[in-house]
């Protein structure tokens, strides 16, 4: 914890009280150069940490996940700040709740955890924008990640906020952060701006001071432009990955030190339509016990990954578009339901080798539950909701404007025009140059007519009277986090066409589905005349009471296509059952209201509904059924070959 000033004394017990108290100019963390080592109060000290990060795990939550981490033999855990978590709007700061930054680097004290900080201002972390908010894109000539003026401007702004809350928990404070690192794996970065970087190690120094240990961190291939002069080297691989040979490319840069691996992948990211990523545990072990037989010091990431709830995952771009699922699993050692695997009784076992781990066991699985299935009832498509979902009605533009330049950072964004002549043929319906980010569901006069997507050639066809509405609901999937890593605008890029007209006079709706779905209640709506198993973007709902103590559960959604769900209004993320390879989301069990509460589901179900409209609640995650092995909607062709093999992401 950070220090508090001791009570006033009679002065006759001061010099016995400063003799007892631990002094915070005795605390430091220092590189031993020359052998090749870190010191911790003049002591040699080795750090064997795990990642975690608090904005993927509920804040009620925090102290049963790190307190694992201590009781696996890990004495740091490290962890990412995103800007964007945190300024949601230019000048507008949230430390609150699940983003009390301060009160998880309080439960990382009561842990005994050291703290090794990467506050970027990028830090992938297969996050939204890398962690950059959304807002900087409003500015549609920026450069992010260099020394452009209106970058480092929001940059300096945002670091001057928050730097100086953590400089009274560095070490040498008597906090227990140990290192900072400065920007993230900017070597794998086109852009290449020492000048940038070199003005990120001087505003950090200017915040924090001389005293703390600044770091970077690159794969091997990123430490030319990644490294800098007066930041501490270290380097990320894996456990397939030579050692020996990164270990010697990183003395080029560091030649003398300890070994540092501040990302030793444990397990690795999921994207849709692709299959669940696994490490198997003798492969991780044994890269861990080579690491430690070196001295290096070792952090592992993930060692709990969590859960990308609401709209904050990330997206890699691989030449075509690839979003990243909800669930942050990781294939990490504690699982996304904070559960100890096998992977982490090993693990432990070979930290035990090296450094003394904690007495006592590990606490068990927490309780799971299962019930359901349940039938949720149709509570209208979206356009009926649409005045509600926009009260302040649309914008107007003869062209389409991005969600970027109206403002809109998450979720959804209808565009809506009006056919100004008869289409009485079946008539080619497309976006040119890629122009749609990400999906959009196209519906003529409130029938659902199909999917366009980013990347993907589908084949779409329109017909309708003069004056018909033409909707497109478009859905931002997810800000690139690493990959190219460019401004990612999202919605309506280009205009539509539709044949060999462009279509004009667009109305734009920016939806806040989450405060309508926060604030539901009893509406008038006109009774639809829909079908009875609607398609296209609709709503869904049920209560649901839970007796009896519960515990944590897994929604199951078969038979579903693509959404976003809903939990007591809580945002669980999105779910993507056609695709796969994530069937389940995980449902922490202090969402839910136990002793017969009701509890409210609600579905934005944006495709197809099954037949018979059920869910359950399963006691066991499903995370690797790929369904779909390709990005193939059933109205489209996909020229992408489904068995070409993926380049990974860093992060």
């Amino acid at each position: 914890m950070a220090p508090k000033k001791p009570p006033c004394l009679p002065s006759l017990l001061l010099p016995l009280l400063t003799l007892l108290l631990p002094q915070a100019d005795t605390r430091s963390f220092i590189l031993d150069r020359e052998n090749d080592r870190f010191l911790l109060d003049g002591a040699p000290f080795r750090y064997v940490s795990g990642s975690l990060h608090y904005f993927r795990v509920p804040r009620v939550l925090w102290a049963d996940r790190l307190f694992k981490m201590r009781m696996s033999g890990l004495n740091a855990v490290q962890f990412y700040v995103p800007w964007n978590y945190h300024e949601p709007e230019p000048g507008v700061y949230n430390f609150n709740g699940s983003r009390d930054l301060i009160a998880f680097l309080n439960e990382a004290s009561i842990a005994n955890l050291l703290v090794i900080l990467r506050p970027g201002p990028y830090i992938c972390a297969e996050w939204e924008m890398g962690g950059l908010p959304a807002w900087l894109l409003q500015k549609p000539e920026i450069h992010l990640r260099t020394s452009d003026p209106d970058f480092l401007a929001a940059v300096d702004s945002w670091f001057k906020v928050l730097l100086p809350k953590l400089y009274p928990w560095l070490y040498h404070n008597g906090g227990n952060i140990i290192s900072i690192q400065v920007e993230n794996e900017y070597g794998s970065y086109k852009a290449c701006d020492f000048t940038y970087m070199r003005h990120l190690a001087g505003l950090f120094r200017a915040l924090l001071g001389d005293r703390i240990l600044l770091f970077t961190t690159d794969g091997p291939e990123g430490l030319k432009c990644g490294s800098l002069q007066g930041l501490y080297t270290t380097v990320d691989f894996g456990p397939a990955d030579n050692m020996t040979k990164i270990f010697a490319l990183l003395r080029k840069y560091e030649p003398h030190g300890p070994l540092v691996n501040s990302e030793y992948y444990t397990g690795w990211l999921d994207y849709w339509g692709q299959n669940h990523s696994m490490r198997s545990i003798s492969a991780v072990t044994k890269g861990l016990e080579n690491m430690l037989k070196l001295g290096a010091s070792v952090n592992m990431y993930m060692f709990h990954g969590g859960t990308n709830f609401g709209y904050w995952n990330g997206a890699d771009d691989k030449g075509r578009f690839l979003p990243i699922t909800t669930s942050y699993d990781y294939d990490a050692p504690i699982s996304e339901a904070g559960d100890p695997t096998p992977k982490l009784f090993a693990l432990r076992n070979v930290i035990s080798e090296f450094q003394e781990i904690p007495l006592g066991p590990l606490p068990p699985p927490s309780p799971k539950m299962m019930f359901g299935p349940l039938t949720l009832h149709l509570d209208g498509d979206l356009l009926t909701f649409l005045d509600f979902l926009c009260p302040h009605g649309p914008i107007r533009s003869i062209l389409p404007m991005t969600f970027e330049a109206v403002k809109q950072d998450f979720g959804f964004m209808l565009y809506r025009t009006y056919l100004t002549y008869t289409v009485s043929e079946p008539t080619q319906f497309w976006v040119p140059n890629n122009g749609v980010h990400d999906r959009a569901y196209v519906m003529v006069d409130g029938v659902f007519q199909g999917v366009l997507e980013r990347n993907m050639r589908h084949q779409l066809f329109l017909m309708g009277n003069i004056g018909a509405t033409l909707d497109i609901l478009l859905e931002n999937m997810g800000r690139l986090s690493f990959g190219s890593n460019s401004s990612d605008f999202k919605g309506l890029l280009e205009p539509p066409v539709l044949g060999q007209t462009v279509l004009t006079q667009w109305l734009m709706f920016p939806l806040k589905v989450d405060k309508l779905v926060k604030t539901w209640f009893p509406l008038e709506l006109p009774r639809s005349s829909h079908p009875q198993v609607p398609s296209g973007p609709t709503f869904y709902s049920t209560t649901f009471p839970i007796l009896g103590e519960g515990g944590d559960t897994f929604l199951f959604l078969p038979g579903w296509t693509k959404g976003q769900v809903w939990i007591n209004g809580f945002n669980l993320g999105r779910y993507w059952t056609r695709q796969g390879p994530q069937q389940t989301l995980y449902v922490p069990r202090p969402l839910l209201f136990f002793g017969g509460a009701l509890n409210k589901i609600t579905l934005l179900e944006l495709e197809n509904v099954p037949p018979e409209p059920k869910i359950q609640f399963l006691d066991k995650p499903i995370l690797n059924s790929t369904l779909h092995k390709t990005y193939i909607y059933s109205l489209s062709a996909d020229t992408q070959n489904p068995s070409e093999p993926m380049e990974l992401s860093g992060h």
